[in-house]
């Protein structure tokens, strides 16, 4: 008898935790991929074969007449969104039924991480995005320019003089944690030049996930109960401890000396105190990638920043800008490599804004350079370093037919929805001969052209990416400086075309982006 009651058991866990998943969308007759049990449609990234943004892309392309398609991501029924004004509905107009992302964090057992904003649901997360989105303001970020170029300074610098070969990405990460070192945590470290810093070391800790790692994230939130018993954690504690320490440091000698930097840890002090107010001035003049803060980051009531809460967005910020920017700049080198005559080309207005102003560039000027904004948007389009986002249903939405073969549908709460930028931006439809890099897509005459909504890189709606002014800003300053000084061209390593890695989450070429640093006559 208990060996019967066992097996029932069993028999229902298997059923509910497996085969009733399986069929999700056929029961809905959503059109869908059929699917592996508990790897999905994702076994092609469990065997290391794709990255799962190459894995969506697929999807998405496989069903072209459809505005939206149901897969497994792993063993989560999620819906692919593939209808620009289907995404725009559910990103924006109908933000308060999908105002969350999918959290990879658990509250007992990383409470940092769970206080950060991207893991924040619903008015918590309101609250946090009105606190800090006056941090990220054009005025507050044009305060932090000179520490911007310094970096980017000190980084040519190290290269000035001779030929290097250099593996792009890892170099440009040193970069982009130098940045952050000094705009957001207000400590000078030299990346290039002291390569084993301890700032650099945990700054790589934070931000690589392998593939296994990944499945771990995805276990852990399928099933939060193994993760709080065993104690996982997507953040290594040593290295958490390592920023909390710096940080909590940092404010308690501000505090007692009176120091006033123009950095995040400033900014973030100055809102506990209810002193950063939302400045409106010059939005939206810093590139066409910018995106506007929404009324929700401008009029939401504010939240009392504790110590805990300023060192879980200053950790956040490293977090989201060392791999961002670092993927970024690397994939944009490498076009600039393999299309050498949009090299020229930007070249030719750097050296002409540089004598027009007297070998210095100011912010203003930065900002006005409309080839730079072109090449740095073209990159963004096809190589947007969040290639990704997803948005969790938090009440039932009803999804009217459109088309003759649809039929109304019931997104239910709970259920996990999926936009690939990576996608769109390289449909044709949308972007004709999508794989060409062209920064003439973004000129005065052309960009009126591209179909709102199609261009993404910075995320949709109300939850996009609070720092894209901030990214932008740091892309634009370091190639400003590079190319004034070096072209950028391939060597015998360079892999033409990039294969992306399917070994782990960040998008990151498979074989490294080997280039080579060549000072100009």
């Amino acid at each position: 008898m208990l060996t019967l009651i066992l097996g029932v058991i069993l028999g229902a866990i298997i059923y509910y935790k497996l085969r009733k998943p399986a069929h999700f969308w056929a029961e809905k007759n959503i059109p869908h991929l059929s699917s592996w049990p508990i790897v999905g449609n994702m076994w092609p990234f469990v065997v290391q074969k794709k990255h799962i943004t190459e894995i969506i892309a697929d999807i998405y392309r496989q069903f072209p007449t459809d505005r939206y398609v149901g897969y497994y991501h792993f063993m989560t029924p999620t819906l692919l969104l593939r209808d620009v004004e289907l995404i725009k509905q559910i990103g924006v107009k109908e933000f308060d039924s999908f105002h969350d992302h999918v959290s990879v964090s658990n509250t007992n057992t990383e409470p940092l991480l769970s206080e950060a904003l991207t893991n924040l649901p619903g008015e918590k997360w309101k609250e946090m995005r009105a606190t800090l989105s006056p941090a990220f303001t054009s005025s507050k970020i044009k305060n932090m320019y000179s520490l911007i170029s310094e970096c980017a300074e000190n980084f040519v610098d190290f290269f000035q003089g001779r030929e290097q070969d250099v593996e792009i990405k890892e170099v440009f990460s040193r970069f982009s944690n130098d940045v952050i070192a000094t705009a957001a945590f207000g400590i000078r470290v030299n990346s290039v030049q002291e390569p084993n810093n301890e700032f650099y070391a945990m700054g790589r800790s934070l931000t690589t996930f392998s593939a296994f790692q990944i499945l771990k994230i995805f276990l852990a939130h399928l099933v939060p109960k193994i993760a709080e018993f065993f104690e996982y954690r997507v953040l290594p504690r040593k290295v958490t401890d390592f920023f909390e320490g710096l940080i909590l440091d940092n404010m308690q000698k501000r505090e007692a000396e009176k120091i006033v930097r123009p950095d995040l840890i400033h900014l973030l002090m100055e809102a506990r105190k209810g002193k950063l107010k939302h400045d409106n001035s010059n939005e939206g003049g810093e590139g066409f990638a910018t995106v506007e803060e929404s009324e929700i980051g401008k009029n939401t009531k504010q939240v009392e920043l504790t110590d805990e809460k300023i060192v879980a967005q200053a950790l956040l910020f490293f977090f989201a800008g060392f791999e961002t920017v670092s993927t970024g700049v690397s994939f944009m080198a490498y076009e600039l490599a393999t299309n050498p005559h949009v090299q020229k080309k930007l070249q030719k207005e750097i050296d002409l804004t540089l004598q027009e102003n007297h070998g210095k560039i100011s912010y203003n000027v930065l900002q006005s350079m409309k080839y730079l904004d072109q090449v740095v948007c073209e990159s963004l389009r096809l190589w947007p370093p969040a290639p990704q986002t997803d948005r969790l249903c938090n009440k039932n939405f009803v999804i009217e037919a459109s088309k003759p073969h649809e039929r109304t549908f019931t997104v239910e709460k709970d259920t996990m929805v999926m936009i690939s930028m990576f996608a769109i931006h390289r449909d044709p439809q949308y972007f004709p001969d999508p794989e060409k890099f062209d920064p003439e897509r973004f000129s005065d005459e052309n960009k009126a052209k591209i179909v709102p909504g199609t261009y993404m890189p910075f995320g949709v709606g109300p939850r996009n990416c609070i720092g894209s002014r901030f990214a932008l800003l740091e892309i634009k300053t370091l190639f400003c400086h590079l190319l004034a000084k070096f072209d950028i061209v391939p060597n015998g390593k360079t892999v033409i075309p990039i294969k992306i890695s399917p070994s782990t989450a960040n998008m990151v070429p498979q074989e490294g982006i080997h280039l080579t640093f060549k000072p100009r006559l």
